[in-house]
């Protein structure tokens, strides 16, 4: 029994992978479906450090225009979100002496416009793997839809 193939079955071997790769993404692009339309991509990020927010907003509208996507809004509300916590600092006596902790959650709005499917499906991968760390991310789709027959047919009239 061979342990070890030489170079040329390798080679025939992802050969093989490759085609049957190939054939794979061929078979989903072409099932004729036609590709989503997105009127705007709606993404909040979330986070306790602003600075990192901010330089993430720059990162992602820098990607947009590389892409030439249509960039809406990059803002950040003026407030953060302040959740504090009071906590007695001995279990059972010494009810006066108490530990306050707060947490401070900042927001960045960013907005893309006029988006096919697979854009917006890559674009928002691609966003996704360079998220900074303890930042959170909430994508909302508004997709654009063709009317019901029976409403353009009363538009028409």
């Amino acid at each position: 029994m061979k342990l070890f193939m030489s170079t040329q079955q390798q080679n025939e071997q992802q050969q093989d992978s490759m085609k049957e790769q190939v054939s794979l993404l061929i078979n989903t692009i072409n099932f004729g479906t036609p590709d989503k339309l997105y009127k705007k991509v709606e993404v909040e990020v979330r986070g306790n450090d602003p600075a990192v927010l901010k330089s993430y907003g720059i990162f992602a509208t820098m990607a947009a225009n590389h892409l030439k996507i249509n960039i809406g809004r990059n803002t950040a509300p003026y407030k953060a979100i302040h959740e504090r916590w009071t906590v007695l600092k001995s279990a059972h006596v010494h009810k006066k002496h108490r530990v306050q902790y707060e947490i401070r959650t900042y927001y960045r709005y960013l907005d893309f416009l006029k988006l096919t499917g697979s854009t917006a499906d890559t674009f928002l991968e691609y966003l996704q793997r360079n998220l900074p760390e303890g930042v959170a991310m909430k994508v909302t789709k508004v997709e654009m839809e063709k009317l019901p027959e029976s409403i353009a047919a009363i538009g028409n009239t």
